[in-house]
């Protein structure tokens, strides 16, 4: 998306070190890869997690850019191109973008959820709340991006910052009301939401994930809090304080504090009456209240999607009649029954050992009587290996089959995943662990293992269509490879 901008407006709110040369120049584009630089662009040179756009100046300008941001200067500089230096690349890009684009969000009531788990979730159930009543709504989330009831594909849970605002421009275009947004750490940490105006946060939770990035558990937990930390006064936010550092997100924030709870008095409160396979029957904000998602998890994103739509000035009655109906997102807590056999396979997306066994937890707590809990699972591949034998730990716990199997093993061996996932198999436990390295012949030795009231899970991919080995992404989709094992009418 083209707009012609000159340097000095889109420079608007940067900190910026030093200029050299005409800043009364105009941009045509603005990019941080230099492969898609053009005549006319303005290239923002980012030191990104493997490649440093500092690399690429000489490249970007060659390829026509007119303006470089960047942190350092290069030892040559080109007279025919404006520099400017800037203490954070990754935070002007965003601040850049939006001054590109011209602040889309401020037209916006825009929604950012955050947390290990229920982000999707929570944001895909609020895109379908306020459309039920009546408004065009914006989804950016991991499974897939949504403008009204308009399907865009999604590749990150948080795009980048040049990404996001020329989708919030979209549906700015297109009438939304409200737009509702998962929030990664690492989107924090990379600046993709700096110069968004947030009309309101919610904190889900937070547990062991991304060390792998973010290396201490204590920098994941300040990736998250940042996003509190700079919300606007006039913002919400509103946090989980049944989670243990649900107080420690909003501590520092200067938007206008709420919470919620299943087990503490609060200002939105909802306690789990009866959870079974037919769903979650809830006294809600004081009212009886059925939905048919399961578990104390959907509880939890149930009371944060009611809250969030009572903050943003939603009818108590009218919220809670829309949510009774809506339905969770694909690949979460999913489930399909093979009627013939009597057995119920469910694929989940949890992919980190608390949402594991918050999935297990609930499918046992689903059970009445012998019925095996069958697992497959698997941990990905360049990432944050200290939580792949903690992943089979929990799946052991809960499961009376376990089956460890590749998930995406990206660059990694997948044998070699497997085997630091079995170092967390206690002893008791060795008797009922498989590995099957192939992830469709795990998944068919479950369906074949299971009999009559069996529970078979698939977990860690949950919505995801491919599996990512060596650099190629392969078609593969656990819950259809269910559906051609099972006896399920398609």
């Amino acid at each position: 998306m083209k707009h012609v901008k000159s340097l000095e407006n889109i420079l608007t709110e940067l900190s910026i070190s030093e200029t050299i040369g005409n800043l009364e120049v105009t941009v045509e584009e603005i990019h941080f890869d230099s492969r898609k630089v053009q005549a006319g662009t303005c290239f923002v040179a980012v030191k990104g997690v493997e490649t440093d756009g500092h690399c690429f100046i000489d490249q970007a300008i060659a390829a026509g850019a007119k303006v470089i941001i960047c942190e350092t200067l290069p030892t040559e500089i080109a007279s025919s191109v404006t520099f400017v230096r800037v203490p954070d690349s990754a935070e002007a890009l965003g601040l850049i973008a939006t001054n590109y684009f011209d602040h889309p969000s401020r037209d916006l009531k825009l929604v950012g959820i955050t947390g290990t788990n229920g982000k999707t979730t929570t944001a895909t159930l609020l895109h379908q709340l306020f459309s039920k009543m009546g408004y065009k709504v914006g989804l950016l989330s991991t499974v897939e991006n949504m403008i009204g009831d308009r399907v865009l594909p999604s590749s990150y849970t948080t795009p980048d910052a040049v990404s996001i605002n020329a989708l919030l421009v979209e549906m700015k275009t297109a009438g939304c009301d409200y737009v509702f947004m998962e929030v990664s750490s690492h989107a924090v940490a990379q600046r993709r939401i700096a110069g968004l105006h947030f009309t309101g946060a919610v904190f889900t939770n937070i547990t062991h994930d991304h060390l792998d990035y973010h290396k201490t558990f204590k920098a994941y937990i300040n990736a998250k809090k940042r996003f509190f930390d700079d919300l606007p006064s006039s913002a919400f936010a509103l946090t989980n304080i049944d989670d243990r550092r649900g107080k420690v997100m909003v501590q520092n924030t200067r938007a206008q504090i709420n919470s919620y709870s299943l087990h503490t008095l609060t200002d939105f409160k909802a306690r789990v009456l009866e959870n079974s396979i037919t769903g979650l029957h809830l006294e809600l904000d004081g009212e009886a209240f059925y939905s048919r998602l399961i578990g104390e998890f959907n509880a939890y994103n149930l009371l944060a999607v009611y809250a969030t739509a009572r903050l943003l000035g939603a009818d108590k009655m009218e919220a809670m009649t829309a949510l009774s109906e809506l339905k969770s997102a694909e690949g979460r807590f999913d489930y399909i029954f093979d009627k013939s056999r009597n057995i119920m396979a469910i694929v989940d997306y949890a992919h980190t050992p608390d949402a594991l066994e918050k999935v297990l937890s609930t499918i046992d707590k689903l059970k009445k009587g012998n019925e095996q809990i069958i697992t497959v699972v698997g941990a990905g591949g360049d990432r944050d290996r200290t939580k792949r034998p903690l992943m089979a730990e929990k799946a052991c716990e809960f499961s009376s089959q376990v089956i460890l199997t590749s998930d995406n093993p990206r660059s990694e061996n997948p044998e070699a995943i497997i085997s630091e996932m079995e170092s967390g198999v206690p002893a008791y436990a060795n008797h009922k662990v498989l590995a099957i390295t192939n992830r469709l012949q795990a998944i068919k030795t479950a369906c074949k293992l299971a009999k009559s009231g069996d529970i078979i899970l698939v977990a860690g991919k949950g919505h995801e269509k491919y599996q990512e080995i060596k650099g190629v992404k392969h078609p593969f989709d656990d819950k259809q490879i269910l559906l051609d094992n099972l006896n399920i009418d398609k």
